[in-house]
């Protein structure tokens, strides 16, 4: 990064301070410049979030190169939902610890494993696991779905799932098999909140380990605030399902 810019997020850090100051790399031509944003995050001492409409309106000034943040009174060394964010937006994220000024760039890998990933919900979750599990699998692209952390509690709120299944190309059916999407109703919830991928008996994820054993049959799911995981589905998972989804381009 560039010393003026540089020289820019720390006074943006310093201003910003107790609370995590963000902003945007932009290239404006052939120059770079740092596109200071207002953190409206609920938490803004823990977190940052940045209006979609001050993302427009950086993108009308240049194109957004990379992502900029502040962790204040802690290292610059990523936190779990740094990574997944980076992964989700596919752009560098710069993150500058403050006030000690130590400055740590991450870069998407393109490629995070469907097992043991972290939770973080809206990048690392129960529905992206699954999309993650049918690109690499079917080859199949879905809409980036933005979701609210919590949008099942409230029963005027939305219900995601039932609402979005069929314009991303999925139907009911009665009978699951290899490569279905359940989805399920966990915990308190005013609607089914959580899905996972059908594997039957095989569960084989290519490149990965899967620590399980018996004849299954197998559910590849994340689990809120857990580790995503193979489990056996059975019991107490055929009790929560609501849908069993098949999309219409299964292979």
């Amino acid at each position: 990064m560039r010393k003026h810019i540089i020289a820019a997020v720390q006074q943006h850090a310093a201003a910003e301070y107790p609370r995590e100051c963000c902003g945007l790399l932009l290239a404006v031509g052939r120059k770079q410049i740092y596109y200071p944003c207002t953190n409206v995050a609920t938490e803004p001492t823990e977190e940052f979030r940045i209006a979609p409409e001050q993302y427009a309106e950086a993108e009308d000034r240049g194109e957004v190169i990379g992502i900029v943040h502040s962790h204040p009174d802690a290292t610059s060394r990523p936190s779990p939902r740094d990574l997944a964010m980076c992964e989700a937006t596919g752009l560098p994220w710069h993150i500058l610890s403050w006030p000690e000024g130590d400055l740590r760039t991450i870069t998407p890998t393109g490629e995070t494993s469907l097992l043991r990933r972290p939770f973080v919900h809206g990048a690392w979750d129960c529905w992206q696991v699954c999309a993650d599990w049918y690109q690499r699998e079917w080859g199949l692209e879905f809409p980036a779905y933005v979701r609210e952390d919590g949008w099942w509690e409230s029963a005027e709120g939305p219900s995601l799932y039932e609402q979005a299944y069929e314009a991303a190309g999925f139907y009911q059916v009665d009978k699951p098999q290899r490569g279905d999407m359940v989805v399920m109703a966990v915990g308190r919830t005013a609607h089914p909140n959580h899905a996972g991928i059908f594997l039957g008996g095989d569960a084989v994820l290519p490149g990965e380990q899967a620590d399980v054993f018996g004849p299954g049959p197998f559910l590849l799911h994340h689990l809120y605030g857990r580790p995503s995981e193979i489990i056996v589905f059975g019991g107490p998972w055929l009790d929560r399902t609501r849908l069993v989804l098949r999309h219409r381009d299964a292979k």
